[in-house]
Protein backbone atom coordinates (compact mmCIF):
# COMPACT_ATOMS: atom_id res chain seq x y z
CA UNK A 1 0.00 0.00 0.00
CA UNK A 2 2.83 2.39 0.88
CA UNK A 3 4.51 1.74 -2.49
CA UNK A 4 1.25 2.41 -4.31
CA UNK A 5 0.89 5.76 -2.55
CA UNK A 6 4.54 6.53 -3.31
CA UNK A 7 4.14 5.87 -7.04
CA UNK A 8 0.91 7.86 -7.17
CA UNK A 9 2.74 10.83 -5.65
CA UNK A 10 5.75 10.74 -7.98
CA UNK A 11 3.55 10.22 -11.05
CA UNK A 12 0.80 12.74 -10.32
CA UNK A 13 2.63 15.59 -8.56
CA UNK A 14 4.66 16.77 -11.60
CA UNK A 15 1.63 16.30 -13.85
CA UNK A 16 -0.64 18.38 -11.61
CA UNK A 17 1.97 21.14 -11.36
CA UNK A 18 2.37 21.21 -15.15
CA UNK A 19 -1.39 21.50 -15.57
CA UNK A 20 -1.46 24.35 -13.05
CA UNK A 21 1.44 26.12 -14.79
CA UNK A 22 -0.17 25.87 -18.23
CA UNK A 23 -3.52 27.08 -16.97
CA UNK A 24 -1.97 30.00 -15.08
CA UNK A 25 0.24 30.94 -18.01
CA UNK A 26 -2.65 30.70 -20.49
CA UNK A 27 -4.89 32.83 -18.26
CA UNK A 28 -2.39 35.66 -17.87
CA UNK A 29 -1.28 35.44 -21.49
CA UNK A 30 -4.68 36.92 -22.24
CA UNK A 31 -4.32 39.77 -19.73
CA UNK A 32 -2.51 42.84 -21.03
CA UNK A 33 -0.44 45.24 -18.95
CA UNK A 34 -0.97 48.97 -18.48
CA UNK A 35 2.50 49.68 -19.88
CA UNK A 36 1.74 47.89 -23.15
CA UNK A 37 5.37 46.89 -23.70
CA UNK A 38 6.37 43.55 -25.18
CA UNK A 39 8.36 40.87 -23.40
CA UNK A 40 11.37 41.75 -25.55
CA UNK A 41 11.10 45.43 -24.64
CA UNK A 42 10.69 44.53 -20.97
CA UNK A 43 13.82 42.37 -21.09
CA UNK A 44 15.92 45.08 -22.74
CA UNK A 45 14.63 47.72 -20.32
CA UNK A 46 15.34 45.51 -17.29
CA UNK A 47 18.85 44.70 -18.51
CA UNK A 48 19.69 48.35 -19.06
CA UNK A 49 18.29 49.43 -15.71
CA UNK A 50 20.49 46.82 -14.03
CA UNK A 51 23.58 47.98 -15.92
CA UNK A 52 23.87 44.84 -18.07
CA UNK A 53 24.68 45.80 -21.66
CA UNK A 54 26.45 42.69 -23.00
CA UNK A 55 23.36 40.45 -23.12
CA UNK A 56 21.28 39.98 -26.26
CA UNK A 57 17.54 39.31 -26.35
CA UNK A 58 16.17 37.16 -29.14
CA UNK A 59 13.10 35.03 -29.95
CA UNK A 60 13.10 31.23 -29.94
CA UNK A 61 10.50 28.85 -31.32
CA UNK A 62 8.20 26.85 -29.07
CA UNK A 63 6.03 27.53 -26.05
CA UNK A 64 7.60 28.15 -22.63
CA UNK A 65 11.04 27.53 -24.15
CA UNK A 66 12.32 30.72 -22.52
CA UNK A 67 15.79 30.59 -20.98
CA UNK A 68 19.00 32.49 -20.37
CA UNK A 69 22.13 31.07 -21.99
CA UNK A 70 25.22 32.16 -20.03
CA UNK A 71 27.56 30.77 -22.67
CA UNK A 72 26.70 33.37 -25.29
CA UNK A 73 25.05 35.89 -22.94
CA UNK A 74 21.61 35.70 -24.53
CA UNK A 75 18.08 35.85 -23.12
CA UNK A 76 15.90 33.73 -25.39
CA UNK A 77 12.16 34.24 -25.18
CA UNK A 78 9.53 32.04 -26.81
CA UNK A 79 7.87 33.95 -29.62
CA UNK A 80 4.64 34.38 -27.67
CA UNK A 81 6.52 36.08 -24.85
CA UNK A 82 8.97 37.95 -27.09
CA UNK A 83 6.22 39.71 -29.04
CA UNK A 84 3.45 39.48 -26.43
CA UNK A 85 2.35 42.34 -24.19
CA UNK A 86 0.64 40.26 -21.52
CA UNK A 87 1.37 39.92 -17.81
CA UNK A 88 2.68 36.42 -18.51
CA UNK A 89 5.06 37.65 -21.22
CA UNK A 90 6.49 40.43 -19.05
CA UNK A 91 6.83 38.10 -16.03
CA UNK A 92 8.69 35.40 -17.95
CA UNK A 93 10.93 37.95 -19.67
CA UNK A 94 12.03 39.64 -16.45
CA UNK A 95 12.54 36.26 -14.77
CA UNK A 96 15.05 35.33 -17.48
CA UNK A 97 16.69 38.72 -17.13
CA UNK A 98 16.97 37.87 -13.44
CA UNK A 99 19.27 35.02 -14.45
CA UNK A 100 21.31 37.34 -16.65
CA UNK A 101 21.76 39.77 -13.74
CA UNK A 102 22.74 36.86 -11.49
CA UNK A 103 25.40 35.95 -14.03
CA UNK A 104 26.65 39.53 -14.28
CA UNK A 105 26.86 39.87 -10.49
CA UNK A 106 28.48 36.49 -9.96
CA UNK A 107 25.57 35.16 -7.88
CA UNK A 108 27.07 32.37 -5.78
CA UNK A 109 24.37 29.72 -6.26
CA UNK A 110 24.40 30.24 -10.04
CA UNK A 111 28.19 29.91 -10.16
CA UNK A 112 28.04 26.75 -8.06
CA UNK A 113 25.27 25.30 -10.24
CA UNK A 114 27.20 26.02 -13.44
CA UNK A 115 30.37 24.46 -12.06
CA UNK A 116 28.47 21.42 -10.77
CA UNK A 117 26.44 20.89 -13.96
CA UNK A 118 28.89 18.43 -15.68
CA UNK A 119 28.99 16.24 -12.56
CA UNK A 120 25.21 16.29 -12.26
CA UNK A 121 24.78 15.49 -15.95
CA UNK A 122 27.09 12.48 -15.64
CA UNK A 123 25.31 11.31 -12.51
CA UNK A 124 21.89 11.68 -14.10
CA UNK A 125 22.95 9.79 -17.24
CA UNK A 126 24.67 6.81 -15.62
CA UNK A 127 23.20 6.40 -12.13
CA UNK A 128 20.36 4.12 -13.16
CA UNK A 129 22.71 1.70 -14.95
CA UNK A 130 24.59 1.16 -11.70
CA UNK A 131 21.41 1.09 -9.62
CA UNK A 132 19.70 -1.40 -11.93
CA UNK A 133 22.84 -3.54 -12.10
CA UNK A 134 23.16 -3.49 -8.33
CA UNK A 135 19.54 -4.56 -7.85
CA UNK A 136 19.61 -7.30 -10.48
CA UNK A 137 22.95 -8.73 -9.36
CA UNK A 138 22.31 -8.03 -5.67
CA UNK A 139 25.62 -6.17 -5.67
CA UNK A 140 25.64 -3.54 -2.94
CA UNK A 141 28.80 -1.95 -4.32
CA UNK A 142 27.22 -1.20 -7.70
CA UNK A 143 24.08 0.07 -6.01
CA UNK A 144 26.12 2.36 -3.75
CA UNK A 145 27.92 3.87 -6.76
CA UNK A 146 24.59 4.43 -8.49
CA UNK A 147 23.18 6.12 -5.40
CA UNK A 148 26.17 8.47 -5.19
CA UNK A 149 25.76 9.41 -8.86
CA UNK A 150 22.02 9.92 -8.42
CA UNK A 151 22.64 12.01 -5.29
CA UNK A 152 24.78 14.35 -7.41
CA UNK A 153 21.84 14.90 -9.77
CA UNK A 154 19.53 15.53 -6.81
CA UNK A 155 21.99 18.02 -5.34
CA UNK A 156 21.97 19.90 -8.64
CA UNK A 157 18.19 20.19 -8.44
CA UNK A 158 18.40 21.43 -4.87
CA UNK A 159 20.91 24.09 -5.92
CA UNK A 160 18.57 25.10 -8.74
CA UNK A 161 15.77 26.05 -6.33
CA UNK A 162 17.40 29.19 -4.84
CA UNK A 163 18.61 30.19 -8.31
CA UNK A 164 15.08 30.08 -9.72
CA UNK A 165 13.38 31.69 -6.72
CA UNK A 166 15.95 34.48 -6.69
CA UNK A 167 15.48 35.12 -10.42
CA UNK A 168 11.72 35.34 -9.91
CA UNK A 169 12.17 37.74 -7.00
CA UNK A 170 14.47 39.91 -9.10
CA UNK A 171 12.04 39.82 -12.01
CA UNK A 172 9.13 40.92 -9.85
CA UNK A 173 11.15 43.80 -8.40
CA UNK A 174 12.17 44.89 -11.91
CA UNK A 175 8.56 44.96 -13.11
CA UNK A 176 7.42 47.03 -10.14
CA UNK A 177 10.35 49.46 -9.90
CA UNK A 178 10.37 50.26 -13.61
CA UNK A 179 6.59 50.69 -13.85
CA UNK A 180 6.06 47.78 -16.24
CA UNK A 181 3.05 46.70 -14.17
CA UNK A 182 0.62 48.53 -11.88
CA UNK A 183 -0.26 47.55 -8.33
CA UNK A 184 -3.40 45.74 -9.45
CA UNK A 185 -1.32 43.68 -11.91
CA UNK A 186 1.22 42.47 -9.36
CA UNK A 187 -0.99 39.61 -8.22
CA UNK A 188 -1.14 38.08 -11.70
CA UNK A 189 2.60 38.42 -12.21
CA UNK A 190 3.25 36.75 -8.86
CA UNK A 191 0.98 33.82 -9.78
CA UNK A 192 2.82 33.27 -13.07
CA UNK A 193 6.22 33.32 -11.37
CA UNK A 194 5.08 31.08 -8.51
CA UNK A 195 3.55 28.54 -10.91
CA UNK A 196 6.84 28.33 -12.82
CA UNK A 197 8.80 27.91 -9.59
CA UNK A 198 6.52 25.07 -8.46
CA UNK A 199 7.66 22.95 -11.41
CA UNK A 200 11.19 22.97 -9.99
CA UNK A 201 9.89 22.22 -6.50
CA UNK A 202 7.87 19.25 -7.77
CA UNK A 203 10.84 17.85 -9.71
CA UNK A 204 13.06 18.20 -6.63
CA UNK A 205 10.53 16.51 -4.33
CA UNK A 206 10.24 13.55 -6.72
CA UNK A 207 14.03 13.27 -7.03
CA UNK A 208 14.53 13.35 -3.25
CA UNK A 209 11.86 10.68 -2.77
CA UNK A 210 13.54 8.47 -5.37
CA UNK A 211 16.92 8.94 -3.68
CA UNK A 212 15.46 7.95 -0.32
CA UNK A 213 13.88 4.86 -1.90
CA UNK A 214 17.22 3.78 -3.35
CA UNK A 215 18.94 4.33 -0.02
CA UNK A 216 16.32 2.19 1.71
CA UNK A 217 16.88 -0.56 -0.88
CA UNK A 218 20.60 -0.40 -0.19
CA UNK A 219 20.04 -0.65 3.55
CA UNK A 220 17.68 -3.57 3.03
CA UNK A 221 20.24 -5.46 0.95
CA UNK A 222 22.86 -4.95 3.64
CA UNK A 223 20.46 -6.24 6.32
CA UNK A 224 19.92 -9.38 4.28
Amino acid sequence: MEMLIYFIIIMTLPLLIQIYLKRTYSKYSEVGTSSGITGAEAAVKALQENGVYNVNVEPVKGKLTDHYDPRDKTVRLSEGNYYGTSIAAISVATHEVGHAVQDAEGYSFLKFRSAFAPVASFGSSFSFFFILGGLLLQATGLLAVGIVFFAAAVLFQLITLPVEFNASSRGREMMISSGMIRNDEEGGAKKVLNAAALTYVAATVVAVLELLRFIMMYMGMNDD
